[in-house]
């Protein structure tokens, strides 16, 4: 989507929004820019995204066995059935029995798909992270790896919100993490995908307070790390925000713009609830052929969570801004 395209699509979901849809609306202020314009089946929780090897895009997010969605030009997106149509039983032990698995993370590397995914119950770090392969992404074709890591409420940290990044040595690593201790990581076997080592280190944090969601993307000299702060969940008084903080190391340590430490509760907001635009966050970050873009979910008037795209662009000092 061209710059030009994406000023004319949010000026398109402007005029088209009403209470019916839950759209944003002119109401918004001039704080953030709106979500670009998206159609079809645009309700999701905790969003993740890939371009498709085969060309489009594939959506996988919160829900029963986790739902995909496809999308051909990143503005019409249609379902696409679940990744585990049978049902995913050995997650259970962490889930209470429901089928509804969490903050999916997608990725295509060395010729097939991998999807980190999240097993837990609200509000307990009786939690699992595990991970499962697809040669092509499709509904039913994905076979699950297993246990990645998890946590147990004797644990100070919280085994959910998967992130793979791969750095600049080819090394792969998985961010996770929500409330308690905050945010880790943890080195990857680049084969298996499942852990290299013990090791387990803290990349962000607010003391026990409200931090999750993890991404962490390299451009240029910098590794930055985009989170969300404070609550979701809570429909159109969902209070979730876009933080980010750099580093020169995937491992750290993070600051935000103004040099605090992600550690002691540092994070530079990008975007933020406006207008009829509530909580926005659960972010991802994919580079796509016309700049990166933001992807998210917020909550629209009606308290529906709906898919939000935005370009991202970065200002002179080399920071992130929405637009």
């Amino acid at each position: 989507m061209t710059p030009y395209r994406l000023v004319v699509t949010c000026l398109l979901a402007t005029v088209l929004a009403s209470s019916v849809t839950g759209q944003p609306t002119a109401e918004a202020d001039a704080a953030y820019p709106n979500p670009g314009l998206v159609t079809g089946d645009i309700n999701v929780h905790d969003p993740t995204v890939v371009k498709r090897s085969t060309g489009g895009y594939l959506v996988a997010h919160t829900g029963d066995n986790i739902p995909l969605k496809t999308s051909t030009d990143r503005i019409a997106f249609r379902n696409a059935g679940v990744v585990f149509p049978n049902g995913a039983p050995w997650t259970t032990t962490y889930t209470g029995g429901s089928r509804n698995l969490w903050a999916p993370d997608i990725s295509y590397r060395n010729g097939q798909y991998w999807l980190y995914y999240s097993a837990s119950t609200f509000g307990s770090n009786r939690s699992a992270i595990f991970l499962a392969t697809s040669p092509s992404g499709d509904s039913g074709t994905w076979t699950d790896r297993g246990l990645v890591i998890e946590s147990r409420t004797s644990d100070n940290f919280n085994a959910i919100d998967p992130n793979l990044i791969v750095d600049d040595q080819g090394r792969w690593w998985l961010s996770f993490g929500s409330f308690w201790s905050g945010i880790k990581l943890v080195a990857l076997n680049s084969s298996t995908g499942k852990r290299a080592d013990s090791t387990i280190r803290s990349i962000a944090g607010r003391n026990g307070g409200a931090i999750e969601a993890p991404v962490i993307v390299k451009r240029g000299s910098y590794y930055y790390q985009y989170v969300s702060f404070d609550y979701c969940c809570r429909g159109a008084s969902s209070t979730y925000r876009v933080m980010v903080g750099r580093s020169t190391s995937v491992t750290g340590p993070y600051h935000d713009r103004n040099g605090t430490a992600m550690t002691s509760g540092g994070g530079t907001e990008i975007l933020a609830g406006h207008g009829s635009v509530h909580g926005p966050g659960h972010q991802a970050v994919i580079a796509d052929s016309d700049s990166d873009i933001l992807v998210y979910h917020y909550y629209a008037n009606n308290g529906a969570a709906l898919l939000g795209i935005n370009l991202l662009a970065y200002d002179s000092a080399g920071w992130p801004y929405v637009h």
